[in-house]
């Protein structure tokens, strides 16, 4: 399987490609964790009334306790599955995934309160928008690593 395609499976449903990777019971395990998360946090509600616009009721559904574990086990799944299908061949190809887990923990927590222009953007939308500076803080570092090990081994 190509990494990028290990990324998709993964974004999909954590787990999944690890499980078509062939590790099935870190595949196993990983969706399991990922239903009980899901479960247990009301994803599917929060997504629900989010799509619907009715975010107060997305922050009122969420159980912050449980869905501050997703975004961890999410980017773990994803960078496991890249890892395993041959993306980690560059120095620190991990720093994207592992700081999108960190910002997206982050905006999990200010979700309730966090407002853009007075609009509320719940414990769905901003977690996906903290995606962004946490991909880009990610290359970033990836950037400067490079450079600085490149320039100290030369």
């Amino acid at each position: 399987m190509k990494a990028s395609e290990a990324i998709l499976w993964s974004i999909a449903l954590p787990g999944f490609a690890q499980v078509l990777n062939g590790r099935i019971v870190k595949g196993i395990i990983l969706i399991g964790l990922e239903f009980l998360i899901n479960v247990q946090s009301h994803l599917n509600q929060i997504i629900i009334f989010s799509f619907y616009g009715q975010i107060d009721m997305a922050i009122a559904t969420a159980n912050f306790q449980w869905l501050m574990f997703y975004p961890c086990l999410y980017f773990f799944a994803m960078w496991d599955a890249y890892r395993d299908a041959g993306g980690d061949k560059k120095p620190y190809a991990y720093l994207p995934f592992v700081f999108s887990a960190y910002f997206v923990t982050v905006g999990t927590i200010y979700s309730s309160t966090f407002t853009l222009f007075e609009v509320p953007l719940g414990p769905l939308w901003l977690p996906i928008l903290s995606v962004i500076p946490g991909m880009f803080v990610g290359f970033l570092l990836q950037v400067f690593m490079r450079k600085r090990n490149s320039i100290r081994y030369q």
